[in-house]
């Protein structure tokens, strides 16, 4: 596919996330090379990025996940050396990373999330106290994908060793409200959602371990839920997507409890994307091969 030039994807990177995108970058590489692009991998942790244009590169196909490819710094660098990339924008991106800014912005919108509060590094807390407000909480730090670095706590000494491991990964920190209840994604591609997927696992909560190492992990796509909530979520997800300035594909996750209420959880501008993945997955529903969704990704940058 001679329209596309040379394409580079870049995979690796430097965040805690490198593994995944490391996998993620070799599935997209081979399936342009199946349809016959020109592509060539790049690792910005092995190679300064300045190299892509003496490789004479026409466009980037970003594989990088979280902080460096994920954030807006990446994106920012290709706007400076005049690359077209896929995905997300800089602010699109940076946005969606920050888990608290995203909180806010749902706020702000009127759309329906968990009720949370930020700590920071600097700052002491009264575990006892939150853990007596909130209940059950989900400890989350901002800047941080796949799950990395989260944890559940039910008691104020489980919430002390969560802020713990949490600020390992970053100084500010969301503490979520726990949903019980079943967890969705919609995938976006373009300005479509795509078929709703329901992830089941029995960790307790979709987690790394969940997403990319157990085999108890079960997936629904389309997710068994009536229309009207399907439509719902779609809905939902697209107007989160927006708000935060996210473009050409993502994912954007969501929460139902017993009463059948959704709350939005994140954004997420470069979600996994090997063949097993929950973008591809949803994709395959809607009739698109991994190579074709592969395709239409790269496309928008054209």
């Amino acid at each position: 596919m001679s329209e596309f030039g040379k394409v580079a994807v870049l995979l690796g990177g430097l965040s805690a996330e490198r593994e995944v995108s490391l996998k993620s970058g070799q599935a997209i590489i081979n399936a342009l090379q199946e349809a016959d692009v020109d592509v060539v991998a790049f690792d910005p942790a092995e190679r300064n990025l300045w190299e892509l244009k003496a490789l004479e590169v026409d466009r980037v196909f970003i594989a990088l996940h979280g902080r460096g490819g994920e954030d807006g710094t990446v994106q920012g660098a290709l706007e400076f050396m005049g690359l077209p990339y896929t995905g997300s924008g800089v602010l699109g991106s940076a946005l969606a990373m920050d888990k608290i800014r995203c909180k806010q912005l749902f706020e702000s919108a009127k759309l329906s999330t968990a009720r949370y509060c930020v700590v920071k590094a600097s700052q002491d807390i009264d575990a006892a106290a939150l853990m007596a407000d909130f209940g059950k909480v989900m400890v989350k730090p901002s800047h941080e994908g796949s799950s990395i670095g989260m944890t559940q706590a039910t008691s104020a000494q489980e919430l002390q060793a969560a802020l713990s491991e949490a600020f390992k990964y970053d100084n500010e920190i969301l503490i979520e409200q726990w949903i019980e209840g079943r967890e969705f994604t919609v995938a976006m591609l373009g300005n479509e959602a795509l078929p709703v997927i329901e992830m089941r696992t029995p960790r307790g909560f979709y987690d790394y371990q969940a997403k990319y190492q157990a085999n108890s992990t079960e997936y629904y796509c389309p997710a068994d839920i009536i229309t009207a909530y399907t439509e719902q979520l779609q809905v939902m997800a697209k107007h989160a997507f927006e708000l935060v300035g996210a473009t050409g594909w993502g994912r954007v996750d969501a929460m139902q409890d017993s009463n059948g209420q959704f709350y939005l959880l994140e954004v997420n501008t470069v979600p996994g994307m090997t063949e097993k993945s929950l973008v591809p997955m949803a994709a395959k529903q809607n009739g698109l091969s991994f190579k074709q969704l592969v395709i239409r990704i790269l496309e928008q940058t054209l």
